[in-house]
């Protein structure tokens, strides 16, 4: 069943021992920083600042920063469940013959339920007021950081030739009490809408920022979706239950009924100032730049709305876990272009774009290589600066298994592959920005066909019949 609203999931987490609140007052300079990530580090709890210096509203954050508690915002038990879901309904062979397609019916009156439902009336409308940011928890993450950010929003635009919307998470660098920066850089698919207004002569570009969802809304709007699908599509599609919508008051705008909380406004197309350092996900800070300007024109929530939040910096934090659920809910697409892929692990430390273990179903020389120019020729996947591919019998997350590979099957000049390229605009590493150079390493068994002539050693395993006599007579060892 899906959530109502923050508030239901986090009352679900209270019920479950789930999240600590905290009641005596927290300052959201810098000190709710430090509180969660010692939380996050010891894999702790969600927690609930009740009473946030300056603010009259409750801030929640690290809610789903644990893999138990983003399987209960997404509700499975794995998430597994959700990629073979999606690979139910790509499986075209379930729709060829009659009985087939009347079997299917009922899978496919589900998706076509997926689709947002317009409302006339919404939550998130309750309180209607004038723009002021000084009346929200927001917190200075970081000693360096330019200032408070607004860390966890939905920005929802609109296409202005589609009409289509688009919903991503960039962060917000609050200047005053009425305006924010835009991080909008350039790979961004709000960064390429916003090109299509100055591009048709706009002036001002509607924006809308959604503060507080379900669970599955703030992941869509972090899943690297293809541009002609709506990612509150694709939250009706996760939750199994249309997201509600209600119109804006100042735009045209469709932004979910239930939100806790939506800024309304707009970017002068004519505007740019300077935005950042921010501590980033990386683990490092992200450098000033020039970015759009958003401005508040209304301010809406509910009656008795939470504040959602969240920090990035090393890792683990909340956002490797959306990283982890984007790994597995998208891998069977990954595998529709290439289907000797048999799993991938984007490594918690590799911070979602830097590295990524890949393990193949091998079947011909140089297989290792088709796959790595493969996956840098897919969307997001062109961040990616190092590639490691094993063979199918590896298991990618087990990381010293994979570090054994690396470290004894590779000869430096035969398996190291140089690639140039996109980079993530966060990369600090290259020497310019946007773009540089990518490594793939193939760990997998070489064969003669690819020119090893000199014989290649076997694993050592211990043979089945000892491993089988062992493990019965465990107990008699008495070794605990």
């Amino acid at each position: 069943m899906a959530y109502k609203d923050l508030n239901e999931f986090v009352d679900l987490l209270r019920k479950k021992d789930l999240l600590h609140e905290i009641d005596i007052e927290v300052d959201p300079n810098l000190e709710i920083t430090e509180i969660t990530d010692r939380v996050s580090k010891k894999y702790g709890k969600a927690l609930l600042f009740n009473n946030v210096k300056g603010s009259e509203f409750p801030l929640v954050i690290n809610t789903l920063g644990t893999y138990e508690r983003l399987n209960l915002g997404l509700e499975v038990d794995d998430l597994d469940e959700i990629a073979d879901d999606i690979l139910e309904f790509m499986d075209m062979g379930k729709y060829v013959t009659l009985t087939d397609k009347v079997k299917s019916i009922p899978k496919l009156t589900r998706l076509a339920r997926v689709f947002p439902k317009k409302v006339k009336n919404g939550a998130c409308q309750d309180v209607v007021r004038d723009a002021d940011l000084s009346k929200l928890p927001v917190i200075k993450c970081w000693p360096q950081d330019g200032g408070k950010y607004i860390t966890l929003p939905l920005v929802i635009t609109k296409d202005p030739e589609t009409g289509q919307q688009n919903m991503g998470m960039y962060r917000m660098q609050v200047y005053d009490n009425k305006t924010t920066g835009m991080h909008w850089h350039l790979h961004k698919d709000g960064r390429e809408i916003y090109n299509k207004y100055k591009a048709l002569g706009h002036k001002k570009m509607p924006v809308s920022v959604v503060l507080g969802c379900d669970p599955s809304i703030i992941y869509a709007a972090t899943a690297p979706m293809p541009k002609m699908i709506d990612e509150l599509v694709f939250a009706g599609f996760l939750r199994k239950k249309p997201v509600e919508t209600v119109k804006c008051i100042t735009n045209d705008i469709q932004v979910p009924a239930n939100a806790e909380f939506v800024l309304e406004g707009y970017v002068d197309l004519d505007e740019i100032r300077i935005e950042g350092p921010f501590g980033d996900h990386t683990g490092y800070y992200s450098l000033s730049d020039e970015y759009p300007v958003f401005h508040i024109e209304k301010m809406t929530h509910k009656k008795s709305p939470i504040y959602p939040t969240t920090i990035v910096g090393k890792p683990p934090m909340e956002d490797c876990y959306l990283g982890k659920a984007t790994e597995r809910i998208f891998l069977p697409l990954i595998k529709i272009q290439s289907p000797e892929i048999v799993d991938m692990n984007f490594p918690l430390e590799g911070v979602f774009h830097n590295c990524v273990i890949v393990s193949i179903k091998k079947s011909f020389p140089k297989h290792a290589l088709k796959v790595m120019n493969g996956l840098w020729g897919m969307g997001q996947m062109m961040y990616t600066k190092m590639i490691i591919i094993v063979d199918e019998n590896v298991n990618p997350h087990d990381l010293s298994t994979v570090a054994w590979k690396v470290f004894n099957n590779i000869d430096a000049k035969r398996d190291l592959i140089i690639s140039a390229g996109p980079l993530d605009a966060l990369d600090h590493a290259s020497d310019t920005a946007f773009y540089g150079h990518r490594v793939g390493i193939d760990a997998t068994k070489k064969w003669p066909s690819e020119g090893h002539k000199r014989p290649w050693p076997d694993d050592i395993e211990m043979s089945d019949d000892i491993v089988s006599k062992v493990d019965k007579r465990w107990k008699e060892y008495g070794i605990d």
